[in-house]
């Protein structure tokens, strides 16, 4: 302690004798202090020589100045325009609007097709249909014959369809693994659905920009257009119901105000409980977005299942969703049900929270799970709910005992909502759908044509009293995007989308995947706030503007993580926003000050520009949108050069094409084209041992083309990932202009911005990217016109620092020092502090903090590197998981046999108390669950460092007491770059200083802030209809007790089908 307490007070005393000391080394040139042993002129020496020659190197291979000269011969050619923000974003929300039009026209189509085809169907209960089953198609027995319901079923493979194999005549019906492929209700919807298929053809062949087109009903039967091979788990299972999704629920129903009431009085021990736990998960699995709930626990006294939230609701978004179901685990059951207090809790709850205004304000429900109740208790419901009946009642009766079936019936029938029971856990999610179909009934009555959008459907319904289902079409984030005109959002700018809830839409950094390149989506990712990526806005300013459908602008600064989240670039935005009319979303449009704000047309003519845009050396931007070809399907095989071609014959009518785009394409293939003949001659006249490191020269403009020349054969490149499909940022994408062309527009113009790719392989695989902008006008706000560089070897790199580092301006040719000493350590890092150069090779593209932590932590007193702190509302942490989660366990199918086993012996051996049998059974299988342990990736929030450097610091001298000895160094910016030559003194060892990483920290929130995020609601936009009830509607249609005979037969013939091929 002793030593800490030391070191802690030298340090705050050395800090202030730096600062006197820099102030002084930068005055008086050689000055270096009583422990300075290494000449700062030497150094300076070194980096001049480097600079000096890496800048000659990248220009000449670039074409640099070359580029720069075309474009000033262009300049009084050019018009220079500033962007009008407002006016963007309004014309994009417009063509918007357009796209989701078109998209609920097709949809209408197939509801009046499927209301019709309903209407003119009679139900045959006796009905024999043979139908393509998605799971079974294609599949043939032992014999070679195509199992029932197979058939042979023609795929093809389509672009369209991301390569998937495909039928475009016909679609498939998928049945969900617990329900009967023949059942008479599934077999009567598909039949008559088959109408659906004519429609879905033809609502492809009007736009062919539609991707899967799909029908769910309320059966359970999923029918989807073009017809695909559906495959099971690996447990031979598809548990895909649709009347679980999202799209399904906000389609159906309105928004809904839930309190679950579970009853843990002692008679719910063993597999009631358990029964009850997954009735509670199934009931949250109902719950959207535009939701409210909360869970209360009740024996003689209430428990909120989440203490924290007692006496509100919360949102029923997923993360609120998942932190509930945590808490199931925890109930236990004892005691004496008092349902009297629990359902005066939640009428109370209910009336208070809907008086804050903060709620669905639309429907409102109190779902029931319980093993019985001893009373009808209709002095609390003509208390609360009478006459009204403005809460409908959902009673779920837990176990195989009816005793007490008809006081909960009739809590249902009296306050319009449904009766069930659940006597096995394979009836569970079943019997919870039934409150969806009496939730929709107002809805179908009203005979409202909804269209209800979610994070990635479109969906539509309508009925005549019994909701037949669910139509929808997914519309691919892409096509959003392709909205877009990237080129006019510049090279920092975007644009984004958010949903009433201010979840994301689109946004260039929602990352909904997990990093580890199995393309699996996170549980949150469509809940992912916009205060989560744009996390400099404290107040929500932006967010909440947007949600509630304002047009308007905002500005601030913000840091924008690029390179995997190892760089930052300091940026200061504006905001433009608006609505998007006849959705829930509101769309937004970030530009960057400066440069970011300005744009500029040129001209030539279109025979110049043709010639020049197909040489072979030219590419556009795949993901951009010069013309579209997804509109008809004899453009779709067209690349986007052969489109523009097409388009300016003239012969093509019905090929739409962004003139405004075009034109400027045209003029930069004109202004670079020389480039190709410079390169060329380059190529020719490379001697056989200059520059034999540098392998491709590239160039990018404004427009998304992109020009590349390779100085050696491909084989030999030493990364083939640089500029292709698979360099993710090094390309221009849909939603943001490549990393290097990004990172130049920063750097003082006429510099090189100099990167080690941290993707590259091991250091005899390893590049450097050397790469510079070009500007337009020599005015501060001209735009950058574009950006070229080139890649070479780090080898050849690394030789030509150690080269430079040699040299010295003694007479005599005797150096006083050189990298090659012992007592120094010599390194080359970037701005943002990654090591290029260093004498241990394996520290390259480490930080140099790492190396260097007492360097590192001096740099940052002395002002030459600053920390930047940000913040990650969308990473994964690693934890150890020491037991599994029973209530997956229990969903497994082989487990639920077990179960369903066990529920007949339980019959059979009546005499036993039911829950002894159950938990001297269940503990041995879960037991064997609970041993194996295992890490998981589970959602949080991190902290983490990025460094920069300040451009005014060109050079600096620094000494560290190291507990007893002295470490010296000397950085020396590398002119006409964003490198730093650091110079360090070794003999003095100063290891007791921490190294300074970069890691991310899990920001930990003890459980009052816990509470606190949990309680917080930000604003919202309820969505603009409501159908809470209807006078129509038969209130007696409210369930009956469950004919126990029939479920167990049906338990065990679902279990069958799921373990058995169909």
């Amino acid at each position: 302690m002793q030593v800490d307490r030391s070191g802690v007070l030298f340090s705050a005393g050395s800090t202030w004798l730096l600062l006197l000391f820099s102030t002084l080394s930068i005055r008086v040139t050689g000055v270096g202090g009583t422990h300075q042993s290494i000449p700062p002129s030497v150094v300076k020496l070194w980096a001049s020589a480097f600079g000096g020659e890496m800048k000659s190197i990248s220009a000449k291979y670039s074409g640099s100045q070359l580029l720069q000269k075309k474009y000033k011969e262009f300049e009084r050619a050019v018009r220079v325009e500033e962007i009008d923000g407002l006016r963007l974003v309004k014309r994009l929300a417009e063509n918007m609007e357009e796209m989701f039009h078109k998209k609920a026209q097709a949809m209408k189509r197939l509801v009046e097709a499927a209301e019709e085809a309903h209407l003119q169907h009679e139900e045959d209960p006796n009905l024999q249909y043979e139908y393509f089953n998605a799971v079974l198609i294609n599949e043939v027995d032992e014999e070679g014959n195509s199992v029932e319901l197979g058939g042979e079923f023609i795929l093809q493979p389509n672009d369209h369809f991301n390569n998937l194999s495909v039928n475009l005549n016909l679609s498939v019906v998928q049945v969900p693994t617990n329900m009967y492929n023949k059942d008479s209700a599934i077999v009567n919807g598909v039949y008559w659905s088959e109408a659906l298929n004519k429609v879905f053809v033809d609502n492809f062949e009007r736009d062919p920009s539609l991707i899967w087109q799909y029908f769910g009903s309320a059966k359970g039967f999923f029918r989807q257009y073009p017809g695909i091979k559906w495959k099971p788990d690996e447990h031979g299972v598809i548990a895909f119901d649709c009347r679980n999704r999202k799209w399904y629920i906000q389609a159906a129903t309105s928004p809904k105000d839930v309190v679950i009431l579970v009853d843990v009085s002692g008679s719910m021990k063993g597999l009631r409980l358990t029964i009850a736990r997954q009735t509670v998960s199934s009931i949250l699995d109902t719950l959207g977005d535009d939701d409210f709930f909360n869970i209360i626990a009740y024996n003689e006294e209430l428990h909120y299942v989440e203490p924290c939230l007692n006496g509100t609701l919360v949102q029923a978004d997923v993360t609120n969703k998942d932190h509930f179901r945590e808490h199931l685990d925890k109930l236990f059951a004892q005691g004496i049900g008092m349902l009297d207090i629990a359902l005066t809790e939640a009428f109370n709850l209910l009336s208070d929270f809907n008086e804050t205004g903060r709620g669905s304000e639309c429907s409102q429900a109190i779902m029931l799970v319980t093993d019985g109740a001893v009373d009808t208790y209709d002095a609390i419901f003509a208390k609360y709910n009478w006459p009204e009946r403005k809460v409908r009642i959902f009673p779920y009766l837990i176990g195989r005992e009816s005793a007490f079936a008809e006081n909960l019936k009739w809590m249902a029938c009296a306050n319009k909502g449904y009766f069930t029971q659940i006597s096995t856990l394979a009836d569970v999610q079943e019997n919870v759908m039934e409150y969806l179909h009496v939730l929709s009934r107002p809805k179908v009555i009203d005979r409202e044509h909804d269209t209800v959008w979610t994070e990635a459907y479109i969906d539509s319904t309508r009925n005549r009293g019994i909701l037949l289902g669910v139509v929808g079409t997914d519309v691919p984030v892409s096509e959003l995007l392709k909205t877009i005109p990237k080129y006019k959002l510049g090279i920092h700018g975007y644009a984004f989308a958010i949903t009433n809830n201010g979840y994301i839409l689109t946004h260039p950094d929602l990352r909904p995947l997990y990093g580890d390149g199995k393309k699996r989506r996170k549980p949150n990712y469509s809940s992912v706030d916009l205060s989560e990526v744009e996390w400099e806005d404290k107040e929500d300013t932006l967010r909440n503007a947007m949600v509630n459908r304002k047009t308007g602008i905002f500005s601030m600064e913000v840091k924008k993580s690029v390179d995997k989240g190892k760089r930052v670039l300091i940026l200061h935005n504006d905001y433009y926003y608006t609505d998007i009319k006849g959705t829930p979303f509101s769309l937004g449009v970030a530009l960057s000050r400066g440069h970011g704000k300005f744009f500029f047309r040129g001209n030539v003519t279109v025979e110049e520009g043709l010639h020049d845009l197909e040489h072979p050396d030219v590419a556009l931007a795949d993901e951009w949108t010069y013309c579209n070809t997804d509109e008809h399907p004899e453009h779709r095989y067209l690349s986007q050069i052969e489109a523009i071609k097409l388009y300016l014959s003239g012969h093509e009518p019905h090929l739409y094409c962004d003139k405004e785009l075009i034109q400027e394409v045209l003029f930069d293939a004109v202004v670079t084209a020389p480039l190709e003949a410079y390169w060329t001659s380059l190529v020719l006249n490379k001697s056989e041992n200059s520059d034999k490191g540098v392998e491709i020269a590239y160039l990018g403009t404004r427009t998304g083309l992109s020009r590349i020349n390779l100085f050696v054969v491909p084989d030999e490149l030493t990364s083939k990932d640089f500029l292709t499909a698979e360099d993710r940022e090094g390309v221009f994408n849909a939603d943001h202009f490549p990393l290097w062309y990004k990172r130049a527009a920063e750097q003082v113009p006429g510099t090189f911005v100099y990167s080690l790719p941290f993707n590259t392989g091991s250091e005899n695989k390893s590049v450097v990217l050397a790469s510079t902008a070009i500007q337009l006008l020599d005015e501060r706000k001209s735009p950058i016109a574009a950006a070229v560089g080139i890649q070479m070897k780090l080898e050849f790199f690394q030789k030509k620092f150690w080269t430079a580092s040699r040299q010295c301006a003694a007479l005599d040719g005797k150096c006083s020092i050189s990298c090659d000493d012992e007592n120094i350590n010599c390194y080359l890092i970037d701005n943002n502090g990654f090591i290029l150069v260093a004498e241990d090779y394996t520290l390259t593209g480490n930080f140099f903090g790492e190396a260097e932590g007492a360097v590192m932590n001096k740099l940052l007193q002395m002002g030459s590197f600053k920390r930047v702190t940000l913040y990650d509302y969308q990473a994964l942490c690693w934890v150890y998981s020491e037991s599994s989660d029973s209530g997956r366990t229990l969903l497994d199918p082989y487990f639920a046999f077990f179960s369903a086993v066990k529920w007949i012996l339980t019959e059979l051996v009546i005499f036993l108390v039911e829950f002894n049998l159950y938990s001297w059974w269940y503990s041995d299988l879960t037991a064997k669950a609970q041993r194996t342990g295992r890490t998981m990736q589970v959602p949080c929030d991190t902290e983490y460092p990025a460094f920069i450097s300040e451009r005014t610091i060109k050079e600096n001298t620094g000494n560290i007491d190291c507990d007893g000895c002295v470490k010296s160094f000397v950085i020396q910016q590398i002119p006409s770059s964003n490198l730093f030559m650091v110079v360090v003194d070794n003999k003095c060892d100063c290891s007791m200083f921490e190294p300074i990483t970069m890691d991310p920290i899990e920001i930990m929130y003890n459980e009052s802030l816990k509470c606190e995020r949990l309680k917080m609601q930000k604003d919202r936009r309820r969505p603009d209809t409501c159908h809470p009830f209807h006078p129509e509607e038969n209130s007696m249609e409210c369930g009956g007790a469950v004919n126990l005979t029939q479920s167990l037969v049906t338990t065990l013939l679902c279990l069958l089908v799921a373990l058995f091929p169909r």
